[in-house]
């Protein structure tokens, strides 16, 4: 079962009571949250209830280990998370035989947030749990809580491998949201290519923390990226100094990832008490914690997904009163596009959750981890869904599993758990260390090292500012030091791609096609930009030399015919400016159709691609085996790219700017770009779409 309804509406009650009712009967609840900071929200709740014959506790990364075994033998309610569950529950199945073999229900909470790759490999984890249940003779109904989602059944199916109902009348109660959209004002300074600048996003969220907290109102501003979140925490801070509101400078702090748990824990109820005014977070307090008497919130950029964004904005007004929610646009597509068309915001339903089970890039780590916790049979096989079986044979052919008689079989030395890293997909753990005291500040995973940590990046931990002065990728450190530059930095790349396989294409008349299939892309970070932190004008611009990195994903790509082409080149038509602006605005675009990030897609375009033979644009998933978004763009690409098209021409800039054709992470520094050029470029796309 799936309760679907929005937030505030009961959803934690709902699966509480018959959880409880089975506790009653002798029966065992799992408990599974994408967080820690909900894990841990949830069981403050039920220590306050206090219901009879509940034994509740968090088994995390946090949980010191002398408690595990306790909770192992005497826990009924275990609170945890699928990173536990991946790696210290499943592998270790035999010390929770008495746990499994009683467990009644399976709770995921907050199940909307698993999507991309990080939603396959929960829905591998949640098979095997299923899996080894069954070998203790355990078959748990599983309830899923969700923010309202398109199409809830079939997520909530594609995430467990099971038939599942819907539950989504919501009579809750709502009190009045007041809800803004912002786009901050132009500057005087000239940005890259001579384009228009707009104050950032940070900045202007930084002021309104500031200013809330100077009346009164209790805030909780949302920041995509953990430097962000300690950004506008310092920038806010600065801003309460500056207006001599010296006693509310410590009312302000910042809360992400990678702080101690006693730290996060502090921060939380500080915040629930009221002793902090302001918090400055990443989306760790999207979900469900409980933090009552907030008044407003504020989002600085798009949060990833409409779901995100009216959970987000729920975190205010929860007692019943009046509540604020603000959302400040980024200068880049997306952001710009949105507060222009408040209709995609307030008149659209919440889109469905994209998550592909069948990846063989994630089944297979997750084959190899059923093997070792029991030799997988043939009768396993429709647990793990029709490419189980195809994923297999290549498994034993790399001699990563024995086929024997009676099955698969793991012989291997290492653990098999850890093939499969869920959520960075990113290779091994880059530390951050500090360089003159040595002190641990944090990890990164390698492939976000080289845009994160590189040399001369500028690191924020905790509101001190630090510079990587070496980045040693073979030894799996970055070396900071502490410093107070005036600037952030920003990572830029080089890709190329090569089609392997198409697997579905449409002609669009004779001037475009659109394409889907797999593609190998490399690609390499070549060099950062400074940008000033109050203003976000470009410093300067310095090289780097980091080794490129090979990812075999899926693409969708747009081709122009040779007639439409000559018709461009006859209006005056640069290609390869009109083809990379179309390409930077449909990345910018493709969250509102495809629940991802940016961050999460890329692109490459061409006049004439050697795979191809046409002028070409390619987006493709950022993840190993792909993520589902390219696929979700090549179903609505007609949507996608006249939303695209719309996008460009309304922008109120003549030549581009990142509001529509540049992007951040362009590493050819935005040129050629032609704005232009992009529209008659997808006009002709769309000619006959």
């Amino acid at each position: 079962m799936i309760i679907a309804t929005g937030t505030a509406s009961g959803k934690s009650l709902a699966f509480l009571l018959p959880c409880a009712a089975a506790i009653a009967d002798g029966g065992n609840v799992l408990y599974l949250s994408p967080t820690k900071a909900l894990a841990a929200d949830q069981q403050r709740s039920l220590a306050e209830l206090a219901l009879p014959g509940v034994r509740s506790a968090v088994y995390d990364g946090d949980t010191p280990s002398e408690e595990r075994a306790w909770i192992r033998a005497h826990a009924n309610y275990v609170l945890t998370n699928p990173d536990m569950l991946h790696h210290a529950v499943l592998g270790r199945h035999a010390a929770w035989a008495g746990f499994l073999r009683r467990l009644r229900y399976v709770v995921i909470d907050e199940a909307h947030r698993y999507r991309g790759v990080f939603g396959s490999h929960v829905a591998q984890i949640v098979r095997r749990l299923r899996r080894v249940c069954a070998r203790y003779r355990g078959e748990p109904t599983f309830i899923l809580a969700s923010a309202t989602t398109a199409t809830p059944e079939e997520s909530a199916r594609r995430l467990t491998g099971l038939p599942v109902r819907a539950v989504t009348d919501d009579a809750a109660p709502r009190a009045a949201l007041s809800f803004a959209l912002v786009e901050p004002e132009l500057t005087d300074l000239v940005g890259e290519n001579g384009a228009p600048v707009r104050r950032t996003a940070t900045a202007e969220a930084a002021d309104l923390l500031a200013g809330l907290a100077i009346e009164g109102v209790r805030t909780l501003a949302f920041v995509r990226s953990r430097q962000g979140a300690e950004l506008v925490a310092m920038s806010a801070r600065r801003a309460l100094t500056e207006a001599k509101e010296h006693d509310l400078v410590d009312r302000v702090a910042a809360y992400r990832a990678g702080y101690l748990a006693g730290d996060r824990r502090g921060l939380e109820e500080s915040l629930r008490s009221g002793e902090l005014l302001g918090l400055a977070s990443t989306n760790a307090l999207e979900l469900g914690v409980d933090i009552a008497g907030l008044d407003a919130v504020v989002m600085a950029g798009w949060p990833g997904t409409l779901a995100s964004l009216w959970q987000q904005a729920g975190r205010a007004g929860r007692t019943g009163e009046d509540a604020l929610a603000v959302f400040i646009a980024r200068d880049d597509p997306l952001d710009t596009y949105l507060v222009h068309h408040p209709e995609a915001v307030f008149g659209r339903p919440v889109e469905s959750t994209v998550l592909d089970p069948d990846n063989p890039y994630v089944l297979g780590p997750h084959l190899c981890a059923a093997a070792a916790e029991i030799p997988l049979t043939e009768d396993d096989l429709p647990v793990f869904g029709p490419a189980a079986e195809e994923v297999l044979a290549d498994l034993v052919e790399r001699k990563m599993l024995r086929r024997r008689p009676r099955g698969w079989f793991w012989t291997r030395r290492d653990r098999a758990a850890d093939l499969a890293d869920i959520r960075g997909a990113g290779g091994p753990p880059v530390q951050i260390a500090d360089a003159e005291s040595g002190q641990l500040l944090g990890t990164v995973d390698e492939a976000a090292a080289h845009s994160t940590v590189h040399d001369g990046a500028v690191y924020l931990h905790q509101g001190l500012t630090y510079v990587v002065d070496r980045l040693d990728l073979d030894a799996g450190v970055a070396l900071v030091r502490g410093a107070n530059p005036e600037y952030s930095t920003w990572a830029r790349d080089v890709t190329e791609i090569e089609v392997r396989a198409t697997l579905r294409e449409a002609s669009w008349g004779p001037s475009a096609a659109v394409h889907f299939g797999e593609a190998t892309v490399t690609r390499q970070v070549v060099a950062y930009l400074k940008r000033d932190v109050r203003t976000g004008s470009v410093l300067g611009e310095q090289p780097l030399d980091l080794p490129a990195r090979t990812l075999r994903s899926r693409a969708v790509w747009w081709t122009l015919g040779p007639e439409a082409e000559e018709r461009l080149r006859a209006a005056g038509v640069e290609p390869r400016g009109a083809a990379h602006a179309a390409e930077h605005a449909a990345i910018g675009l493709l969250p509102l159709f495809a629940t991802c990030d940016r961050w999460d897609i890329g692109g490459v375009s061409t006049a004439l691609h050697a795979d191809t033979g046409r002028l070409t644009v390619f987006v493709y998933d950022g993840h190993e085996g792909g993520a589902g978004f390219a696929e979700r763009g090549y179903a609505a690409a007609r949507a996608w790219l006249t939303a695209t098209r719309e996008a460009i021409a309304t922008c109120e800039c003549l030549d581009g700017c990142p509001s529509c054709i540049q992007s951040p992470k362009c590493g050819s520094g935005n040129d050629p770009l032609s704005k232009s050029g992009a529209l008659h470029l997808l006009d002709a796309v769309l000619d006959d779409a």
